[in-house]
C-alpha cells in the first residue's frame, strides 16, 4: 500500500511538474504533508532536507554570486573578454565558451547565462553576426560548467548531501573536477566544430517587421465632431473593443498616453487590435481609420522608442499577468508583444502570465530604458552598459569565495560553514545588501531539493526504492552492472525534461543506491553517474539556462534538438566510459 501511494505520488508529482498548473514548490509540500500524514516519514524527516548543510551551502554561493555581479567585476570581465574575441567569430565562440564554463564551475549556471547575454546581443548587433550563432553555446558551457566542482550546479551539491546521509562521505568540492572537466572540454570540442555548423542562422529584422505588428497596428484621426474628444484615453470607448492605444500624434509631437492624457480633436491615434475590432470601430461617428498608414515608425520618434526586454531568473514579475505588473505605471512602457519559445503573443496582451525567457517588446521614452539598465527583473536587449567597476569590493568578495573554497577544501571548516562565513563577510562589507542578498536565493529551489531529499527518505521508509531496485534487476540484470547503470543515466537524462535536473537526480539516486549494493556494485559512482546525467540533458530547451536564450536567440524548438541531441548522447557515453575509471565498480 504505502508503495503505491509513494510511486502514485512519484508520476503525480512529475505531471504536475511538467504541466507547471501548480507551483513547484507548492508541489512539493503537498507532498511532504501527504507522506508526513500516512507516516510514510516522520516530521523531522520531512524537514531534515530543508535544515541541512547542503540548502546552506547552496543559499551562500546565491549571495556570493549576486555579490560578485554586484561590484561590476564581472561586467569588466565580461567586456574585456569579448573585446579581445570579437577579432573573429570562431575565436569569440571559444572565449565565450571557455570563459563562461569555467565561471559556472563556481556560479549558478543561469546566473553566468544571463551575464553574458545582454554583452553578447549588443555585441552581435554591432559587428552584424547572427545571436543565434552565440547564445546556444553560450547556454551549453554554462550547464556543462557546473559538472567541474560540487558547487558548480546545486543537483550536486544536493546529491553530495544524500549520499552523506546514507552514510557515505560527501562529494569533494573538487572530486568530480577530473570528469567534469573531459565532459565540458568535449561539449566545447562539438560545439565548435560540429554544433557551430547545426546552429540556425537568423538575420536581423526591424523589430516592428520581426514582430510583424502591421497586422495589428492601425491610425484612427479623431474628427472635431467626435465623441471620443475629452475622454480619457485608457477609459475611452475604444477601451472597449480591446483596443490598446500606443501613442499619439498630436500636431508635431509623438508622445505616450498616461492615466492622466485626454483626446483632443484631431488627434492620430496609434492602437492595436484585431481585424474583428477593426471593422466594427469603422462605423464608429467622428473617426477615421488611415489605410494603409501602418508604419513602425510610429511607434518611435526622437524621444521615444522601441527595445526588447528578457524576463530573467528571479524576476518578481514572473507569474503575474501584464496587467498586474502595472508596466505603464511602474516603468512608464507599453507592452506590445510578448516572444515566447519562437512565438509572438499579440492577443490580450494585458492578462498573460509572464514566464522565465519572456522577451518582451516595449514602448517608451529613451530616459525611462536608461533608468530600467540595473532593474534585476528585466533585462534590457541593448547597447551594454556595465555596472560601475568596484575594485575594492570586487576584490573582497573574490577573496571570500577563496577562503570557502581554500579551507573547505582542505577540511580547516566544513564546506557550508566556510561558504557561510564567506557570505556573511560579503554582507558585513557591504559588498551586497542584506535586501539584495535575501533576493538573490532562489527559495523556490530550496525547498524543491530540501522536499525531494525528503521524497527520496519515502522511498527507502515504504519499500518502493527496493521494489524498483529488483524489478531493474530482473530486467537488466543479465545484461550487466554496465548495462544498468546505462539505464540509470539514460533514465535520469529523460526525467529532466519533465523535473528539474535536482529533481531527477533525487528521485533516481535512492534506487540507484539499492540496486548498486543488491549488484554488489560501488553506490558511489552510481550516484556520481546519475548526478552528472542530470546536467547532460541538452535535447530540448527546458534548462533555465536555454529558456533564456531562446527567445533573444530566435530560436525554434527544432534547434535544440538537432543540436542538442547529438552533444547528449556524447556526453552519456562519456559518463559511462569514464565514471569506472575514477570510481572504479
Amino acid at each position: 500500500m504505502e508503495i503505491a501511494l509513494v510511486l502514485t505520488l512519484l508520476v503525480i508529482a512529475v505531471v504536475l511538474f511538467a504541466t507547471e498548473a501548480l507551483s513547484i514548490e507548492i508541489v512539493t509540500l503537498i507532498m511532504l504533508i501527504i507522506l508526513a500524514s500516512t507516516r510514510i516519514i516522520t516530521a523531522e524527516e520531512a524537514f531534515a532536507g530543508l535544515s541541512s548543510d547542503f540548502i546552506i551551502i547552496i543559499a551562500s554561493i546565491f549571495i556570493l554570486s549576486a555579490a560578485l555581479q554586484e561590484t561590476g567585476i564581472l561586467d569588466f570581465v565580461v567586456v574585456r573578454l569579448v573585446r579581445i574575441a570579437r577579432r573573429s567569430n570562431n575565436l569569440m565562440l571559444f572565449v565565450v565558451m571557455l570563459i563562461s564554463g569555467t565561471v559556472s564551475a563556481f556560479m549558478n549556471n543561469t546566473t553566468v547565462t544571463a551575464m553574458f547575454l545582454t554583452p553578447l546581443v549588443g555585441l552581435s548587433k554591432r559587428i552584424n553576426q547572427s545571436t543565434s550563432k552565440i547564445l546556444m553555446p553560450l547556454a551549453y558551457a554554462s550547464i556543462l560548467g557546473g559538472t567541474c566542482t560540487l558547487i558548480g550546479t546545486s543537483t550536486n551539491v544536493a546529491v553530495s548531501g544524500y549520499i552523506a546521509k546514507t552514510g557515505m562521505p560527501p562529494i569533494g568540492l573538487f572530486e568530480i573536477s577530473g570528469i567534469g572537466v573531459v565532459i565540458f572540454a568535449v561539449g566545447l570540442i562539438y560545439m565548435m566544430t560540429i554544433g557551430k555548423r547545426l546552429l540556425p542562422s537568423h538575420d536581423d529584422q526591424q523589430l516592428a517587421e520581426e514582430y510583424k505588428l502591421q497586422k495589428y497596428l492601425t491610425e484612427i484621426v479623431v474628427n472635431p465632431d467626435s465623441p471620443l474628444i475629452g475622454q480619457l484615453v485608457f477609459a475611452s470607448d475604444l477601451t472597449t473593443l480591446n483596443f490598446r492605444m500606443l501613442n499619439i500624434i498630436r500636431g508635431k509631437d509623438n508622445f505616450l498616453p498616461d492615466f492622466r492624457t485626454r483626446i483632443r480633436p484631431n488627434d492620430i491615434l496609434l492602437v492595436e487590435g484585431d481585424l474583428d475590432n477593426l471593422i466594427k470601430v469603422k462605423e464608429t461617428k467622428g473617426i477615421q481609420i488611415m489605410a494603409d498608414a501602418i508604419l513602425s515608425k510610429d511607434l518611435v520618434s526622437e524621444n521615444i522608442r522601441l527595445a526588447e526586454m528578457l524576463v530573467v531568473r528571479n524576476s518578481t514579475l514572473i507569474g503575474k499577468s501584464v496587467k498586474e505588473a502595472e508596466f505603464l505605471r511602474r516603468y512608464g512602457l507599453v507592452v506590445i508583444a510578448i516572444s515566447r519559445h519562437g512565438e509572438t503573443l499579440r492577443s490580450k496582451i494585458g492578462s498573460i502570465r509572464l514566464q522565465l525567457g519572456d522577451l518582451l517588446l516595449v514602448q517608451g521614452s529613451a530616459q525611462r530604458f536608461d533608468q530600467l539598465r540595473q532593474s534585476n527583473s528585466l533585462a534590457l536587449l541593448d547597447e551594454f552598459q556595465p555596472l560601475l567597476f568596484k575594485k575594492r569590493k570586487g576584490i573582497i568578495v573574490i577573496a571570500c569565495f577563496l577562503f570557502a573554497i581554500i579551507t573547505g577544501t582542505l577540511n580547516l571548516l566544513p564546506l557550508s560553514i566556510a561558504f557561510l562565513l564567506a557570505a556573511i563577510c560579503s554582507i558585513l562589507f557591504r559588498c551586497i545588501s542584506t535586501d539584495k542578498a535575501y533576493a538573490a536565493i532562489d527559495f523556490r529551489l530550496l525547498i524543491l531539493i530540501g522536499g525531494m531529499t525528503a521524497f527520496g527518505t519515502a522511498m527507502e521508509n515504504s519499500g518502493a526504492a527496493d521494489f524498483l531496485a529488483h524489478g531493474i534487476i530482473q530486467m537488466m540484470g543479465s545484461f550487466g552492472t554496465m548495462a544498468v547503470l546505462g539505464g540509470f543515466v539514460v533514465l535520469t537524462v529523460l526525467l529532466t525534461q519533465p523535473m528539474s535536473n535536482a529533481a531527477a537526480a533525487l528521485v533516481v539516486v535512492p534506487v540507484a543506491l539499492r540496486t548498486a549494493a543488491e549488484l554488489h556494485a560501488d553506490p558511489r559512482a552510481f550516484a556520481i553517474a546519475i548526478m552528472l546525467a542530470a546536467s547532460v540533458s541538452l535535447v530540448t530547451p527546458f534548462e533555465p539556462a536555454c529558456i533564456l536564450v531562446y527567445s533573444p536567440g530566435k530560436y525554434h524548438f527544432r534547434d535544440f534538438i538537432k543540436t542538442g541531441t547529438p552533444l547528449t548522447v556524447l556526453l552519456i557515453i562519456v559518463i559511462l566510459v569514464l565514471v569506472p575509471v575514477f570510481w572504479p565498480m
